[in-house]
């Protein structure tokens, strides 16, 4: 029972706090601080600042949406992100209910210079949907999806979740591609490119991305397409946050059946080499309406393991026992939940098996295939935490996301065939230091292996890694980015420097 979703968020994700600047500087208590004097807050060069009562008074009467402080309800639920080793306290929360309430928030951060962070489902591994001392714009009250039919599109709010993608358009058979687990924000997933069980076989979810509307940092309100404001629309296909709030996405949608043949099948993590080699070669061949990933999980105590092929086929449902014969001839596995479902059923699969209540952190890279030693690398080198559970785990790629050319969208990793993830977990009350430390130690041994990473899975990497990250994209993205947030107002990301 284990997908990609249900791996990064029951083994991974990075708490940074203690590396950002401006965490160490927040040290006040808000509360305390509410005085007639104003708020404490943080710069985004992270220095202190007091925002003045007057100016808080006018934000609030001027918004439709709620705006929350320190000690407010519902202020903790909304500056929580889904890492729960995350403690950030933003100094302000506004809860936009429109287009209006997101343009004085942009307009009152800018005017100010306070970090500014943007909330949609609270996935950010790193925890970059929230901040300390700063402005935090929650778009959670900004939910909804509109189907076209005849014209195969979806017209889906900024803060809208993908299980509301998925069920609104497959009540009418058609999808796009949206992701595996259904609380995850359609912002953070689309702006950063967007995999998905239905991406090898429909492309990333930029690639069914016809249009945005966006509030960008001088708080003007764009649409961007292929025709107006071009450069924009390139950019927010794969440069994730940094260039504004995205209001609304237009998504190409596909005609699809109902039914799906998906589930998971597990073997002892004993036959890791004879299965990595089976999946290296079958994953490599398979049609792209199937879409497999394989997960090894090291339990502690010397315990045993398991490797677990997870799967979705979404073809001809008459094609489907062919297709998978090969992962049937395996052996007899110590479980095995394939069957044929509903879509929705599928995308589902894992929703509510997270635990919540740990600390995580994740490493990832895109790699083009099984090559160079890499399972050798991984057989003598995947060894188990000896106090936690660890994980590694291979997402499938390839199919259409490779058929689209490096520089078409700002998103240049078009090569990979698969995302590498390894991840530890702790409770929460324990030291995260000796965890991190280990997981890197583990990363080292399989990085010389990929070649960039997925930037939705940015932690704490350095900004010349992000940069080259980016790969030869990076040059045009710095120039939308000076064009569009020349104060480099929304960093809080996978961040593009202003050129």
């Amino acid at each position: 029972m284990m997908n990609r979703r249900h791996f990064v968020q029951s083994t991974v994700a990075a708490a940074v706090a203690a590396a950002l600047p401006w965490s160490r500087l927040y040290a006040l208590d808000q509360e305390a601080s509410q005085a007639a004097a104003g708020i404490s807050a943080v710069k985004l060069d992270g220095s202190a600042t007091v925002i003045e009562q007057a100016a808080v008074k006018e934000l609030k009467a001027g918004l439709r949406g709620p705006l929350m402080l320190a000690g407010d309800a519902g202020y903790d639920d909304a500056r929580r992100v889904l890492n729960r080793s995350i403690d950030r306290k933003p100094a302000l929360i506004v809860q936009p209910t429109g287009v209006a309430d997101i343009q004085s928030a942009v307009n009152f951060a800018r005017d100010r210079g306070l970090l500014t962070a943007v909330k949609c489902g609270g996935h950010s591994y790193g925890g970059k949907s929230t901040c300390d001392g700063g402005l935090q714009i929650d778009l959670s009250r900004l939910r909804g999806v509109r189907i076209d039919p005849g014209a195969r599109v979806a017209y889906v709010e900024g803060g809208s979740l993908l299980g509301e993608i998925d069920h609104e358009a497959m009540a009418l058979g058609l999808v796009t591609t949206s992701g595996t687990v259904s609380h995850t924000g359609v912002g953070g997933l689309t702006l950063g490119g967007g995999f998905g069980r239905l991406a090898r076989r429909f492309g990333l979810a930029i690639d069914n991305l016809r249009a945005v509307d966006i509030v960008t940092a001088d708080g003007r309100y764009l649409h961007a397409d292929t025709d107006e404001n071009p450069d924009l629309y390139w950019g927010v296909r794969g440069g994730g946050g940094n260039f504004g709030v995205v209001t609304n996405f237009e998504f190409g949608l596909h005609p699809m059946q109902r039914q799906v043949v998906g589930g998971d099948i597990v073997f002892p993590i004993g036959r890791a080499r004879e299965l990595l080699e089976f999946y290296a070669d079958y994953s490599s061949t398979v049609p792209a309406e199937l879409y497999v990933d394989a997960i090894m999980i090291a339990l502690p105590g010397g315990k045993p393991g398991s490797f677990i092929l997870h799967t979705c086929y979404s073809g001809p449902p008459g094609e489907a026992e062919a297709v998978l014969a090969p992962i049937r001839k395996l052996g007899s596995p110590i479980a095995d939940t394939i069957r044929s479902m509903d879509y929705i059923a599928a995308q589902r699969l894992h929703d509510r098996v997270d635990p919540r209540n740990e600390g995580t952190y994740l490493k990832s890279g895109f790699i083009g295939g099984f090559k160079g030693g890499l399972i050798d690398d991984i057989v003598t080198g995947f060894q188990g935490h000896p106090e936690r559970g660890t994980a590694l785990f291979f997402q499938h790629g390839g199919g259409a996301i490779g058929e689209v050319p490096s520089g078409a969208t700002a998103f240049p990793h078009r090569y990979a065939k698969y995302n590498m993830l390894t991840a530890v977990n702790w409770p929460l009350e324990l030291d995260r230091t000796p965890h991190v430390d280990y997981l890197r130690a583990l990363w080292s041994k399989l990085e010389p292996h990929a070649r960039g990473y997925y930037m939705n899975e940015v932690a704490d990497e350095a900004q010349a890694v992000v940069d080259e990250n980016y790969q030869g994209n990076i040059g045009r993205m710095r120039e939308i980015k000076k064009k569009y947030d020349p104060m480099n107002l929304f960093r809080l990301n996978a961040n593009v420097q202003p050129a």
